[in-house]
């Protein structure tokens, strides 16, 4: 059990049980803020979760510039310090039903590639925790990608290796539906209650290619099911804690937190105020229910026009109450209160939780701001690295490791 004491301003704060040493909370706001940009800088940032690619397919943009809309560009990453940004190959659920999820997924990729052939003096297409090191070391941004949503697997482990090859270094299982290999957070009722046969197959598979298995979106029953049968750490590539939105199954437990460090993997923290706060997340419950309400008096699908335009009507008369920066510090606080400093990171959902980011936290340009909060609270700068990198580039090693040995002792 971690314990907190706090001896008045600037005094010691002892972080006892938490894999960290004793900390001085720092108290000049200049220094402190000074520090932090510093550290963006000069550190490895890395963030598991960009919806770019998803963003430009509905409406195209030269993000090696500073672009008017979105969250993600060449100059504000430049700016707060981001050297490593997993684009999110992302496949709506609907693509399950209609097909053409493969077909989605290649295209994306595509766009990524595309990105480093039109400026390769920027972009990186990053396919290894090395490659992040090397695209760093030459003043390049490194774009590793992850699929959000195993559906263009497609029942097939060929697609697998296919995806493999084409550089996607981890998957979401599952997305807002359950699908061919689990059960997701969002759908009432399971279908396999957990993993489905294929999908223990997928884990396998993932295991021995080296790609990084995310949690992300996953029901608990599969989250369990994943860590007992997985030879590697998991990732939860834009995930929360539960703790803070009781009974949002998309959050992450203190019993799942708990297992996911046991497993030597890492929750990266998701930066939308649902994810951050009971009074943001009660008022997605409340939209949610006033949306389906007026579909239903009206007897529309949800994909109607004026059913869009109500939401936007609702939210313009009843703004979501956003959170902070401080509020994701909140989350690092206790993850690292749980299980230490080791196994938490950052995967802001950038491009896709769209205007419900928190204050202080806007766009990418913006990560000094939560290193200084974390510096303020007593983190050290070593912390901070960690936060920022060292744990997600740990748990991707060790992924990159056991599927090399795996593959040498089968050669």
């Amino acid at each position: 059990m971690c314990r907190k004491i706090v001896l008045g301003l600037g005094a010691l704060i002892l972080l006892a049980g938490c894999g960290g040493s004793s900390r001085e909370p720092a108290t000049d706001e200049t220094s402190v803020a000074e520090a932090a940009a510093r550290l963006a800088r000069e550190s490895l940032v890395i963030d598991t979760h960009i919806d770019v690619p998803y963003r430009l397919q509905e409406e195209a943009a030269d993000i090696s510039q500073r672009t008017d809309g979105g969250d993600f560009d060449y100059p504000r990453a430049v700016e707060g310090g981001l050297n490593a940004a997993f684009m999110s190959i992302y496949v709506p659920a609907s693509y399950q039903e209609s097909g053409g999820a493969k077909d989605l997924a290649d295209s994306l990729i595509d766009m990524v590639e595309g990105f480093e052939a039109a400026s390769p003096d920027k972009f990186m297409v990053a396919r290894s925790s090395a490659d992040v090191e090397r695209a760093m070391a030459a003043g390049r941004i490194a774009l590793p990608m992850g699929m959000e949503n195993g559906a263009p697997i497609e029942n097939d482990l060929g697609n697998l290796r296919h995806f493999f090859a084409r550089g996607i270094r981890y998957i979401t299982l599952t997305h807002s539906k359950n699908n061919q290999i689990c059960d997701s957070s969002y759908d009432e009722e399971p279908t396999w209650n957990g993993l489905s046969p294929f999908g223990r197959e997928v884990v396998a598979e993932m295991n021995r290619l080296g790609i990084m298995i995310d949690v992300s979106h996953v029901s608990d029953e599969t989250f369990d099911q994943v860590v007992e049968l997985s030879s590697a750490p998991v990732i939860a590539s834009h995930s929360s804690c539960r703790h803070y939105t009781p009974g949002w199954e998309r959050n992450m437990s203190d019993e799942s937190i708990r297992k996911l460090a046991e497993n030597g993997g890492v929750i990266q923290i998701n930066f939308g105020s649902a994810f951050l706060t009971e009074v943001a997340y009660r008022w997605m419950l409340e939209r949610g229910d006033a949306v389906d309400a007026f579909a239903a008096e009206r007897g529309l699908e949800s994909s109607d026009p004026a059913v869009a335009e109500f939401r936007t009507a609702y939210n313009r008369e009843n703004p979501m109450p956003l959170a902070t920066v401080e509020d994701v510090a909140d989350h690092i606080d206790h993850v690292v209160e749980l299980v230490g400093i080791d196994h938490v990171g950052l995967g802001s959902d950038f491009d896709g939780v769209g205007p419900s980011l928190p204050e202080g936290l806007k766009d990418v340009s913006e990560y000094p701001n939560l290193f200084r909060v974390l510096l303020e609270r007593g983190y050290s700068e070593e912390d901070v690295r960690k936060v920022a990198a060292g744990n997600l580039m740990r748990v991707w090693r060790e992924v990159e490791g056991r599927a090399s040995a795996v593959a040498s002792v089968t050669e």
